[in-house]
């Protein structure tokens, strides 16, 4: 036990000192996770890099307790973050801004099952155990600035896609949001003689005629252009049609033989203040050529306040146009959409109603109104009502001073009746009723709804309208149902043959009555015929009057090669209606023979009932062949049909020709399948086996693969020598015989030093080859050691047995014995020691 204990504790002290060995130092470690961090790269990268360099999740705890401990928390690889400003760029840029306050970086993180996950590009899978604990880790010490914003602005991303859920649709709200449409300027149409030149513009001022020249200048912040040889001239504020009189002005005496043209290139930038109940109100540099639409996209649209009918547009402090989305949306009015210039300002105040529709509308949402509209300008901007709507009223709830109010606004009231905010509007659908409605079902010839009124308005009418009753239909009595006054259905019963013919009085009709006339069809079960056994079609079939044994085989295609023709059996059903009684018959059975497709013997003239069935039996003197295979040594090997059913081994082999010189009969084995029966049985083995698992000696189900063949042990030498004894096995269908080449070695395996193979011997024992493999192993189980020989048998190593050439010796493993742990050894030790100590306290107390 000493030295037992001793070894575990050698074993352990070597464990521990190997797990310590890493490929990397915790300072190497430290080192590389800080140089890493601080050249930028992401927090994915280091761990699936610290993997692959070997690095485990114990050793990244002992860096962190390390770190920690040394500089008091601080973050690992911790840096400023700030940015130091560049040189101021006095440049001017032409164009207007690009970012709209709805631009969004490409996150490193995304969104999985509601979770947030990193954006990675590491070959290890997303749910690796040890990958997750050292990011976990590296996430506690080591926060990656990146990183963290970008979380934060994709769990920002998350809740503001949650509040779009939830907050209320406003018609026209969304439009400044699309991002596929922007309603920027048409840079390429023709300038607009009106168009004012300022700072920035681009400007080429053509001469031409007696003097070819073309002056390109950009007009410079104090308004001027420098033309070669003149000099500057002011044309800042000036349209274009005065620029060009201007310049005409100047220039004429010089260019008096020609003529002066200024067009506009690329224009100015223009700033443009847009404020009040935007997404993102502030200053937005624009194109000039910039309108309100515009510079509303550029500011993320309207917010969840802000107003869509009444946007303001001042210039110089002095109010220019008021814009309204809505005409735009549902008119397509461009109206106060005007071309912005320097330095103006939209304001977008507040909404002052907003109200909603549901129900039976084209387009049901909320809605902003103006203090002066009405319920019937809503009813248009929501499209009108649908084909199903309750037109004559609609319903308005309005919160007025401290409680509801309900309102009933009638269709001539409703371009009067004033809208406030808050107001809810439902609209109703129609009732699901009739009011002029007739039905007729069952056996006429146009079934379903009819008006009631004028020409249809009594039983007859309604049944010559649906153009009368079919052959089948079963006028005796037809069934009215009725709507009461309090919405419950009445029966009444209708003689429709004596309406018809004018025998009983005709039933005028009312509204939503439904007329039922049953078919004779109907009242009846379906009646069949069913047919087994040896025929093309064998299934059941639709009965006909006086149809007959012959018939029904026809229609079933006729007997096949294996029917019987002698033996036709009729199973017929008992019923007795009348019978007061049981009885022990349940059925008769008529038996037929036919010849050339006609009924020879039997009743004469028997014609089949409803629900018989006829059995075609299989004739007895009919068999499909059955064939079996004969491979390996023999002279002719290949497929055999067997003659008879009590075939032997050696009648087939004699067919085959007999053996090569090279056939080892001894070896020779036989393959068989599986049939169905004897599949059945082996799952209830497999059962059997199952609910007894509990016991001690009980086979382990797992091995008990059963396969499509098997092999049956047979002694081909002894079946030749005594045909027709118990060695000549008797074969069947797919039977296949395999004669081996005669093999002069023995196979070695199992539990032994070297598994191999030898050459047989004759007379050697087992002793002798597992000598030859090296001996016996150190967990072999002697005992139990079995030779498998070359025709299939098995047989446990006793006395009387003798390996054969090509067998094979296996030699099984005894069963690892579970070691106990030292903290076993020390429970069982602290045990004794209590149990000797109880027993010598015993002894004192005795003596």
């Amino acid at each position: 036990m000493k030295k037992y204990i001793i070894s575990i504790f050698m074993m352990l002290a070597s464990a521990t000192s190997s797990f310590a060995q890493s490929s990397m130092t915790d300072q190497a470690v430290m080192e590389y996770v800080i140089e890493e961090h601080q050249k930028g790269t992401s927090q994915s990268q280091i761990v699936t890099q610290l993997i692959q360099k070997g690095v485990t999740i114990d050793q990244i705890r002992r860096v962190k307790k390390k770190y920690e401990k040394e500089t008091g928390n601080e973050a690992l690889g911790a840096r400023n973050l700030t940015t130091t400003p560049g040189k101021e760029d006095r440049t001017r840029k032409n164009n207007g801004d690009k970012k709209t306050g709805k631009d969004r970086n490409v996150s490193k993180y995304r969104v999985k099952d509601g979770k947030i996950k990193p954006q990675t590009t590491h070959t290890f899978d997303e749910e690796d155990k040890d990958y997750l604990l050292m990011q976990r880790e590296l996430n506690t010490f080591m926060p990656d600035s990146d990183e963290i914003y970008d979380r934060k602005y994709l769990e920002m991303m998350m809740k503001d896609k949650e509040k779009d859920k939830n907050k209320r649709k406003v018609f026209g709200r969304d439009i400044f949001n699309n991002k596929d449409l922007t309603f920027e300027p048409n840079m390429n149409i023709a300038t607009p003689q009106s168009y004012r030149l300022g700072p920035g513009d681009a400007v080429f001022i053509d001469i031409y005629g007696a003097s070819q020249k073309t002056i390109e200048s950009t007009v410079s912040p104090d308004g001027m252009v420098v033309i070669d040889g003149y000099g500057p001239v002011n044309v800042s504020g000036l349209t274009v049609e005065q620029a060009n009189l201007r310049l005409r002005s100047t220039l004429g005496s010089r260019y008096s033989s020609s003529k002066i043209t200024l067009t506009v290139g690329q224009t100015r930038t223009i700033s443009v203040n847009v404020m009040g109940e935007v997404t993102t109100p502030g200053t937005y540099t624009l194109s000039a050529f910039a309108t309100v639409f515009h510079a509303l996209y550029m500011a993320g649209g309207i917010n969840d306040i802000g107003t869509l009918r009444n946007i303001k547009v001042y210039r110089n402090n002095r109010l220019v146009t008021t814009v309204d989305i809505y005409d735009y949306i549902l008119n397509g009015n461009l109206r106060g959409n005007v071309r912005l210039t320097d330095n103006d300002v939209i304001v977008v105040g507040p909404y002052d109603c907003l109200v909603n529709i549901t129900g039976k509308v084209k387009r049901p949402m909320f809605y902003e109104m103006k203090k002066s509209e009405s319920v019937g300008t809503l009813l248009k901007y929501s499209g009108g009502f649908t084909g199903d709507a309750y037109k004559k009223s609609i319903r308005l709830i309005r919160k007025a001073g401290t409680q509801y109010s309900v309102y009933n606004v009638g269709e001539f009231d409703m371009n009067s009746f004033r809208l406030d905010d808050e107001d809810s509007l439902s609209v109703d659908s129609i009732l699901p009723r009739y009011s002029n409605m007739a039905e007729i079902k069952g056996a006429v010839f146009r079934p379903g709804m009819y008006q009631v009124g004028g020409d249809i308005n009594s039983v007859r009418s309604l049944i010559e309208t649906a153009e009368g009753v079919t052959e089948e239909a079963f006028t005796a009595r037809g069934v009215m149902h009725r709507m009461k006054p309090d919405r419950t259905l009445e029966v009444l019963s209708v003689d429709v043959a004596g309406i018809m013919s004018g025998r009983v009085p005709d039933i005028p009709l009312r509204n939503e009555d439904v007329l039922y006339i049953p078919s004779k069809k109907e009242l009846l079960e379906e009646q069949t015929l069913t047919i087994h056994g040896e025929v093309i079609y064998p299934g059941v079939y639709k009965y006909a009057d006086n149809e007959t044994i012959e018939d029904l085989i026809l229609q079933a295609g006729g007997l096949n090669a294996a029917a019987s023709v002698m033996k036709v059996d009729v199973a017929r059903r008992i019923s007795d209606p009348n019978a007061t009684t049981s009885s022990d018959t349940i059925a008769r059975t008529y038996s037929f023979a036919i010849k050339d497709g006609f009924v020879i013997d039997g009743e004469q003239g028997f014609v089949l009932r409803p629900y018989d069935e006829v059995y075609v039996r299989t004739s007895p003197g009919y068999s499909k062949q059955q064939n079996v295979k004969v491979e390996g040594e023999v002279l002719y090997s290949g497929t055999y049909t067997l003659e008879k059913k009590s075939q032997r081994v050696s009648e087939i082999i004699k067919q085959a020709g007999g053996f090569t010189k090279t056939a080892y009969i001894k070896g020779a084995r036989l393959e068989r399948t599986i049939t169905p029966e004897e599949r059945l049985k082996m799952e209830d083995v497999r059962k059997m086996l199952i609910t007894q698992s509990g016991e001690k000696d009980t086979l382990d189900t797992k091995k008990l693969d059963f396969g499509e063949t098997y092999y049956v042990a047979i002694d081909l030498d002894k079946a030749m020598e005594n045909p027709g004894s118990n060695y000549d096995v008797i074969l069947r269908e797919g039977d296949r015989i395999i004669v081996p080449e005669f093999s002069s070695t023995v196979k070695i395996s199992g539990d032994v030093m070297s598994p191999t193979t030898v050459a047989y011997r004759e007379g050697k024992g087992v002793n002798y080859y597992v000598d030859q493999a090296g001996g016996w192993g150190n967990r072999a189980k002697k005992s139990r050691t079995f030779i498998v020989y070359m025709n299939g048998t098995k047989a446990q190593v006793g006395y009387k047995t003798k390996p054969l050439p090509g067998c094979e010796i296996i030699v099984p493993t005894k069963q690892k014995a579970q070691k106990m742990s030292v903290a076993e050894m020390v429970a069982i030790g602290s045990g004794t020691a209590s149990v000797a100590t109880m027993i010598a306290t015993i002894a004192n107390l005795i003596k």
